[in-house]
Protein backbone atom coordinates (compact mmCIF):
# COMPACT_ATOMS: atom_id res chain seq x y z
CA UNK A 1 0.00 0.00 0.00
CA UNK A 2 0.89 3.56 -0.60
CA UNK A 3 1.93 5.61 2.66
CA UNK A 4 -0.80 8.11 2.96
CA UNK A 5 0.03 11.41 1.80
CA UNK A 6 0.66 14.69 3.88
CA UNK A 7 -1.83 17.22 4.01
CA UNK A 8 -0.24 21.05 2.91
CA UNK A 9 -1.70 24.03 4.22
CA UNK A 10 -2.44 27.14 2.04
CA UNK A 11 0.16 28.84 3.41
CA UNK A 12 3.19 26.40 3.08
CA UNK A 13 2.26 26.26 -0.72
CA UNK A 14 1.83 30.20 -1.15
CA UNK A 15 5.44 29.94 0.27
CA UNK A 16 6.97 27.56 -2.21
CA UNK A 17 5.27 28.98 -5.27
CA UNK A 18 6.94 32.70 -3.64
CA UNK A 19 10.50 30.75 -3.07
CA UNK A 20 10.24 29.28 -6.80
CA UNK A 21 9.12 32.82 -8.36
CA UNK A 22 12.41 34.39 -6.57
CA UNK A 23 14.70 31.33 -7.23
CA UNK A 24 13.33 29.64 -10.35
CA UNK A 25 12.50 26.32 -10.79
CA UNK A 26 15.48 25.21 -13.07
CA UNK A 27 17.91 25.08 -10.25
CA UNK A 28 21.78 25.21 -10.87
CA UNK A 29 22.79 25.17 -14.43
CA UNK A 30 25.53 22.69 -15.38
CA UNK A 31 27.82 23.94 -17.64
CA UNK A 32 28.94 21.38 -20.67
CA UNK A 33 33.33 20.76 -20.09
CA UNK A 34 34.43 21.50 -23.39
CA UNK A 35 37.06 19.06 -24.28
CA UNK A 36 38.38 19.72 -28.72
CA UNK A 37 39.80 22.95 -29.61
CA UNK A 38 38.07 23.94 -32.33
CA UNK A 39 34.93 25.29 -32.43
CA UNK A 40 31.75 23.95 -34.63
CA UNK A 41 29.08 26.45 -34.86
CA UNK A 42 25.84 24.58 -34.05
CA UNK A 43 23.44 23.38 -36.90
CA UNK A 44 20.31 25.46 -36.68
CA UNK A 45 17.02 25.80 -38.81
CA UNK A 46 17.72 26.57 -42.37
CA UNK A 47 14.70 27.62 -43.86
CA UNK A 48 14.00 27.35 -48.16
CA UNK A 49 14.32 30.49 -49.90
CA UNK A 50 10.32 32.06 -50.75
CA UNK A 51 11.32 35.15 -53.44
CA UNK A 52 8.58 37.69 -53.78
CA UNK A 53 9.40 37.71 -57.51
CA UNK A 54 10.92 35.39 -60.22
CA UNK A 55 14.40 36.70 -60.40
CA UNK A 56 14.71 36.71 -64.39
CA UNK A 57 11.20 37.81 -66.08
CA UNK A 58 11.59 35.20 -69.42
CA UNK A 59 12.89 31.74 -68.78
CA UNK A 60 15.77 30.89 -70.72
CA UNK A 61 15.69 29.33 -74.41
CA UNK A 62 17.90 26.23 -74.69
CA UNK A 63 21.46 27.03 -76.29
CA UNK A 64 21.50 24.17 -78.53
CA UNK A 65 18.78 23.09 -80.27
CA UNK A 66 19.01 20.54 -83.34
CA UNK A 67 19.79 22.68 -86.13
CA UNK A 68 22.70 24.67 -83.46
CA UNK A 69 24.35 21.26 -82.97
CA UNK A 70 24.51 20.35 -86.71
CA UNK A 71 25.91 22.65 -88.56
CA UNK A 72 26.68 21.13 -91.86
CA UNK A 73 27.89 18.14 -93.19
CA UNK A 74 31.59 17.80 -94.52
CA UNK A 75 31.72 15.92 -98.22
CA UNK A 76 35.22 15.59 -98.24
CA UNK A 77 37.42 12.16 -100.14
CA UNK A 78 37.69 11.03 -96.86
CA UNK A 79 34.13 11.41 -95.65
CA UNK A 80 33.23 10.36 -98.96
CA UNK A 81 35.02 6.71 -98.09
CA UNK A 82 33.41 6.84 -94.61
CA UNK A 83 30.14 7.16 -96.25
CA UNK A 84 30.61 4.20 -98.87
CA UNK A 85 32.56 2.01 -96.79
CA UNK A 86 31.63 2.62 -93.14
CA UNK A 87 28.11 3.61 -93.47
CA UNK A 88 29.37 6.94 -91.31
CA UNK A 89 28.02 10.64 -92.25
CA UNK A 90 30.42 13.29 -91.71
CA UNK A 91 29.32 16.32 -89.77
CA UNK A 92 31.01 19.65 -88.59
CA UNK A 93 28.88 20.15 -85.06
CA UNK A 94 28.98 22.89 -82.41
CA UNK A 95 32.14 22.61 -80.44
CA UNK A 96 30.15 22.39 -77.05
CA UNK A 97 27.81 20.01 -78.37
CA UNK A 98 28.22 16.94 -76.90
CA UNK A 99 27.73 12.90 -78.32
CA UNK A 100 24.22 12.10 -76.98
CA UNK A 101 23.16 15.70 -78.24
CA UNK A 102 24.62 15.48 -81.72
CA UNK A 103 23.02 11.68 -82.07
CA UNK A 104 19.39 13.35 -80.95
CA UNK A 105 19.96 16.16 -83.73
CA UNK A 106 20.74 14.04 -85.85
CA UNK A 107 17.80 11.52 -85.35
CA UNK A 108 15.41 14.78 -85.15
CA UNK A 109 16.75 16.01 -88.37
CA UNK A 110 16.99 13.64 -90.99
CA UNK A 111 14.88 10.46 -89.33
CA UNK A 112 17.65 7.99 -88.68
CA UNK A 113 18.85 6.29 -85.78
CA UNK A 114 22.78 6.15 -84.79
CA UNK A 115 24.62 3.73 -83.96
CA UNK A 116 27.22 5.52 -82.05
CA UNK A 117 29.08 9.05 -82.47
CA UNK A 118 32.98 9.79 -82.38
CA UNK A 119 33.67 13.18 -82.29
CA UNK A 120 37.43 15.16 -82.64
CA UNK A 121 38.00 19.03 -82.68
CA UNK A 122 40.02 19.82 -85.62
CA UNK A 123 43.16 21.99 -85.58
CA UNK A 124 41.33 25.19 -86.88
CA UNK A 125 38.91 24.94 -83.76
CA UNK A 126 35.74 23.36 -85.14
CA UNK A 127 34.73 19.91 -83.50
CA UNK A 128 34.04 17.28 -86.63
CA UNK A 129 31.71 14.19 -85.74
CA UNK A 130 31.79 10.86 -87.63
CA UNK A 131 28.14 9.69 -87.14
CA UNK A 132 27.82 5.58 -87.64
CA UNK A 133 24.22 4.70 -88.79
CA UNK A 134 22.35 1.72 -88.07
CA UNK A 135 22.69 -1.46 -89.95
CA UNK A 136 19.34 -1.39 -91.27
CA UNK A 137 19.60 2.43 -92.68
CA UNK A 138 22.06 3.23 -96.18
CA UNK A 139 24.37 6.06 -95.35
CA UNK A 140 24.43 6.72 -99.12
CA UNK A 141 20.58 7.13 -99.05
CA UNK A 142 20.99 9.29 -96.26
CA UNK A 143 23.66 11.87 -98.23
CA UNK A 144 21.49 11.53 -101.13
CA UNK A 145 18.10 12.87 -99.18
CA UNK A 146 20.51 15.31 -97.39
CA UNK A 147 21.46 16.72 -100.85
CA UNK A 148 25.52 16.51 -101.28
CA UNK A 149 25.86 13.92 -103.47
Amino acid sequence: MAPPKKEVKPAQKAQAAKKAALKGTDGKKVKKVITNTHFFRPKTLRLARKPLYPRRSVPRKPQLDAFKVVQYPLNTESAMKKIEENNTLVFIVDVKSNKRQIKEAVKRLYDVDAARVNTLIRPDGLKKAYVRLAADVDALDVANKIGFI
